[in-house]
């Protein structure tokens, strides 16, 4: 009875991981074909890999989308790891309904924070552009890393603290002496999950960016209309690359951290 069951179990994982990356290698394989639709096969060629450099659009577009990822990735970071550090380590008047808060963000869909951005921008007069977009960014994300650090904060062993305090050392120096090495494998994880989440994200840069500035997202679904083309799959591939050896390298960092622990 268990050998079926877990012929079965191995059944259902495998189809789950062919039914994510099966569409993730068609995009690869497709970024080799000769034909401008990107849906038809007409035969392989590599010209679309050296012409997506002279794609000012589309090269514009990622370099906003690198950038919006890397900026509200860096204040998520900063912000969700002093959240989860506070919300770890004291005990405070409404603790339990500003960790509620911060969970809002995790199940609320991206359309209401992006029309709410909007309606806000609005009541302050203020001009959209490609900077309007990082506080939606920032709200999605935060939350996550929030989430993140606090599982690592979990396991964390207090009397290490102490025992640097004990040898001598102040609160800022025990924090990035110890602390801080201790929880960076999750930090990493988070910075990581709200990098991802950021350049991904469709609906609230769609609302909230200024006239002719465009993410890879926007630009990527106004294509779709008349073809998209097989240059976006080659920069697909190219970050899809890149996620893979960045999430390798994070892994084995964490990895290493848990074996030092």
């Amino acid at each position: 009875m268990r050998k079926r069951t877990k012929k079965i179990l191995f059944s259902f994982s495998l189809l789950v991981f062919l039914f994510f990356y099966i569409p993730i290698l068609f995009v690869i394989i497709y970024s080799f074909n000769d034909s401008k639709l990107g849906t038809v096969w007409t035969g392989f060629t590599l010209k679309w890999y050296s012409s997506i450099f002279e794609n000012s659009q589309l090269i514009g577009a990622t370099m906003n989308s690198l950038y919006l990822a890397v900026v509200s990735t860096i204040i998520a970071t900063i912000l969700g790891t002093l959240a989860a550090l506070a919300l770890h380590r004291y005990t405070f008047i409404g603790k339990k309904s500003v960790e509620f808060l911060f969970y809002i963000p995790v199940v609320i869909p991206d359309i209401v924070v992006a029309v709410a951005l909007l309606a806000i921008y609005g009541i302050l007069n203020m001009s959209l552009g490609l900077n309007t977009a990082i506080p939606g960014h920032v709200a999605i994300t935060i939350s996550y890393v929030m989430l993140v650090v606090l599982a690592r904060l979990s396991s964390f062993d207090k009397s290490l603290e102490e025992a640097a305090k004990d040898l001598g050392a102040n609160e800022w120096k025990t924090f990035w002496k110890v602390t801080f090495p201790l929880i960076f494998p999750g930090i990493l994880a988070g910075a990581l999950l709200a990098f991802t989440i950021s350049l991904d994200e469709f609906v609230i840069s769609f609302f909230t960016l200024g006239p002719g500035d465009n993410t890879l997202p926007v630009l990527v679904y106004s294509m779709v209309r008349l073809g998209v083309s097989p240059e976006v799959n080659v920069l697909s591939t190219f970050i899809i690359l890149i996620l893979v050896i960045v999430v390798v390298i994070m892994g084995l960092r964490m990895r290493k951290g848990g074996e030092v622990k």
